[in-house]
């Protein structure tokens, strides 16, 4: 193997495979990036374990990775924002920009949306990739490339706290305290929540959690969501006007309803089952608002600005670093729910 440029590809469910690839060639509006670090995120495992989530069933051999960084390395025809040697974060969802949904802003719901590793598109944990230039933010200085692939789990958190309504002393659930669930703290600590509780069954994310940031933790120690609603509100002093739900999980997302104050709002975050039962007549009689997020929609801007001024610090989440030659054993130590993020470095030294 010549490696020149190594890439991680999923033959097919189970299967990841390391190939060395044709180095791709930048089009009009893209550039060639020479790739630096790449997160792994549940869906990628969901992807190499179970061949699909949802309606995105992988059918074809698909590199995968989507929480990444790179340097441009080479310019694509009619692209002046950025020059080679310039270190970016790369927003991996690209959409259409012409429907409606992108015209007002809401590019996320884009019907077009081409997004990274996500069938039938390719990802970037790669040696190199090309991108369209307009979703690479340059990162400053002061900013490393790890803090830059980690900005793709933060957008969803700007996302979260942005249709939750998270300001200036709101008080805050946030139920799950993985990788999302952290960077829900970071961004309602970041704006100017005053009180933020978290929950989760494992003691030591709710540890980390406390250590960036979350005012008080919460073992779930029953399924009953009204005992854990009231557990919360012992807890915190009084019911929270919004929830975060990050855990996916049914008992959570009930107990996220029944916990948030009258006229509140619950958004949901975490993906569990596709069909559940909710508590519905309860949230309706007290106008709670039940709100759904998917990935997120012009937040990139938002969460470099948040991490280069040092608002937030992202660093503490990764727990885990491997080589792109270790790519399986990366997997492998995601799936075993080992620390918080596995992060892995793409170019070769």
């Amino acid at each position: 193997m010549s490696d020149t440029n190594l890439t991680a590809i999923l033959k097919k469910q189970g299967d990841i495979q390391l190939e060395d690839i044709p180095i791709p060639e930048p089009s009009q509006g893209e550039v060639q990036l020479c790739m630096q670090h790449v997160g792994i995120c549940g869906s990628d495992v969901h992807y190499w374990k179970h061949g699909a989530i949802g309606d995105f069933v992988v059918k074809a051999p698909m590199i995968l990775g989507h929480e990444a960084s790179g340097v441009v390395s080479k310019l694509g025809k009619g692209v002046t924002s950025l020059k080679v040697g310039d270190r970016v974060a790369i927003e991996p969802g690209v959409p259409c920009r012409l429907c409606s949904h992108c015209k007002h802003g809401r590019y996320n719901l884009c019907p077009d949306m081409k997004f990274c590793a996500t069938p039938p598109i390719h990802g970037n944990l790669a040696r190199y990739y090309v991108h369209a230039a307009d979703f690479c933010f340059k990162l400053p200085d002061n900013m490393s490339t790890e803090e830059g692939a980690l900005l793709e789990p933060l957008s969803v958190g700007v996302h979260a706290c942005n249709r939750a309504g998270v300001t200036l002393g709101s008080k805050v659930l946030i139920c799950g305290a993985g990788p999302i669930g952290l960077v829900n703290v970071l961004t309602a600590r970041a704006n100017g929540a005053a009180v933020v509780c978290i929950t989760d069954i494992d003691q030591s994310r709710l540890d980390m959690a406390k250590s960036m940031g979350a005012t008080y933790t919460l073992k779930v120690t029953s399924r009953d969501p009204k005992e854990m609603a009231q557990k919360i509100e012992d807890l915190m002093g009084v019911q929270p006007e919004i929830t975060i739900e990050c855990s996916g999980a049914t008992p959570s997302i009930q107990t996220a309803i029944y916990a948030t104050k009258s006229g509140g709002c619950v958004v949901l975050v975490g993906l569990g089952q596709a069909e559940i039962t909710l508590p519905i007549v309860n949230a309706s009689v007290r106008e709670v608002d039940i709100r759904g997020i998917f990935r997120y929609a012009n937040c990139y801007p938002t969460a470099l600005a948040m991490v280069a001024s040092g608002k937030v610090d992202v660093k503490p989440l990764i727990t885990h670093r491997f080589k792109l030659e270790d790519t399986l054993k990366a997997f492998e130590t995601t799936f075993k729910g080992e620390g918080i993020k596995v992060m892995i470095e793409c170019a070769k030294k």
